[in-house]
């Protein structure tokens, strides 16, 4: 095929600047290819060999998004380029097309080598072609370990907080357990006392049945206030003083919260009399805060075991990479690994559970949730109102994780995707967080991520395929 001349190139506002052997070398090299009106030219992904300019006519640049071709760029500029546009990378690794290119008109390239171009553009721009290889390689080398930095600070704030959660019940759970081996020795003591004391059998079976009926109250007794229980142990204290119990008001203290009220104390002074009144009442009284002491340790227990449930879920590490998948376990996985950030917000869930199980890589998209409620309670300074709501949109699931906050400026919510861009004071932010979640949605699961912003209700919506995508392209770049 017949190429350009030196004056020819010369007008191409990419090589007006080289000198005449430069402009020999591309006239050598490069061909001139003609397509037709309609014609696809280049393929999106596939490998990326030839670099394009463009001579006459008007061409059309698509990528494809969620299975859909959305048009990128328009143009008929004389000197437009396409195709390997990071040739300089060619020796880096195989490059592919980043985008299909189309003839909207009769049009006509000007096609160089990729590979060789890269070769002879480095000879003859040798810095620039190494501060440009420095910059991309740079920005690729610091996305990953500014990004590694990034999950290992999560992992962190994430560990700290769990460790913090998991501290409190197992510390009640230790009170509770030293607290209980005093009580049972108590209640042995009282025992010995009543069997010293000849007590008819009967009276003692009579008596532990008692202690059965008041032991099965402890589970069920209503929550007082502060008022309403010093009012009922006022009430008991009055009782025992009546009735000669000695320390009564301590006596109180532990009936009230077990619901044992007059009434029950009156059923005990009528099965043992007034002899035994006083032994059998602590004797009860160590059973009621026996039992109490059980359902503290077995609360904290529970909440020991779904805490760590709960971590189990987040990471994942049971599970294969990807799966059908429950969102809402992820999401409430994730609020109760970021629970020590989330104690002074409303939190308010609404969930869709007719939802359908996606495919998805769940513990991924968990680092999604985690990064959106962790820059909402952040907007908020947490204090506000975090909302998740479920639903279905078109033919995708949606998540919706808004919040309270001053919202994000309209100039900036173009920009926030962007990887370091941040809204965060210096040192407070990688802004890679929003940069992270948008390729694992984007890029991973062929979904969306968008934002809708205004003072006092900012959204971002999470929008994921109910089917299984194409997984060739499935690795977040």
């Amino acid at each position: 095929m017949s190429t350009l001349s030196r004056d020819e190139l010369r007008t191409l506002f990419l090589f007006e600047k080289l000198t005449d052997e430069q402009l020999d070398w591309i006239a050598e090299n490069g061909t001139i290819e003609e397509y037709a009106a309609g014609t696809a030219i280049l393929h999106e992904g596939d490998p990326a060999t030839c670099f394009y300019v463009l001579l006459s006519g008007t061409l059309r640049m698509t990528r494809l998004v969620h299975g859909d071709e959305l048009e990128m760029v328009r143009t008929d500029q004389r000197g437009s380029y396409c195709g390997a546009t990071q040739f300089l990378m060619g020796q880096r690794g195989e490059q592919r097309y980043s985008a299909s290119v189309h003839a909207t008109t009769d049009l006509t390239f000007l096609s160089l080598p990729a590979a060789e171009f890269s070769e002879w553009f480095s000879k003859w721009f040798a810095m620039a072609a190494h501060l440009l290889e420095g910059l991309f390689l740079g920005r690729r080398n610091t996305d990953a370990v500014v990004g590694q930095r990034e999950r290992l600070l999560a992992l962190g704030a994430l560990s700290a907080g769990l460790t913090h959660e998991l501290n409190n019940p197992a510390a009640a759970a230790v009170r509770a357990t030293s607290s209980l081996r005093e009580r049972v020795a108590g209640m042995r003591q009282k025992l010995a006392m009543l069997a010293r004391n000849d007590i008819d059998p009967d009276l003692l079976e009579q008596l532990v049945d008692v202690q059965e009926l008041l032991v099965k109250q402890v589970a069920s007794a209503p929550k007082l206030t502060a008022i309403q229980a010093s009012d009922h142990e006022d009430e008991l204290s009055d009782w025992f003083e009546d009735h000669g119990v000695t320390d009564g008001w301590d006596l109180a203290a532990v009936f009230v919260p077990a619901g044992i009220t007059v009434a029950r104390l009156e059923e005990v002074h009528a099965a043992v009399g007034e002899a035994f009144l006083n032994t059998a009442l602590r004797w009860l009284g160590y059973a009621v805060e026996t039992e109490t002491l059980m359902g503290e340790i077995e609360d904290a227990t529970t909440r020991i075991s779904t805490l760590l449930a709960a971590a189990k879920q987040y990471s994942q590490m049971d599970r294969a990479r990807f799966q059908w998948i429950d969102v809402h376990d992820g999401i409430d996985s994730t609020l109760i690994m970021l629970s020590g950030k989330l104690s002074h917000v409303e939190v308010v869930k609404e969930y869709d559970r007719s939802l359908p199980a996606i495919p998805a890589y769940a513990g991924e998209l968990n680092q999604v949730w985690t990064n959106l409620v962790d820059n909402a309670v952040a907007a908020m300074e947490g204090n506000g109102k975090l909302t998740i709501r479920t639903g279905r949109e078109n033919d995708r699931l949606m998540v919706e994780i808004g919040d309270t906050g001053p919202g994000v400026p309209a100039e900036l919510s173009q920009r926030i995707f962007e990887p370091f861009f941040t809204t965060k004071a210096v040192g407070e932010g990688t802004g890679l967080g929003l940069d992270i979640s948008w390729r694992i949605v984007v890029k991973k699961h062929r979904g969306d991520l968008r934002l809708r912003s205004e003072p006092g209700n900012t959204r971002f919506q999470v929008l994921l395929p109910f089917t299984e995508q194409d997984q060739e392209t499935e690795q977040a770049e």
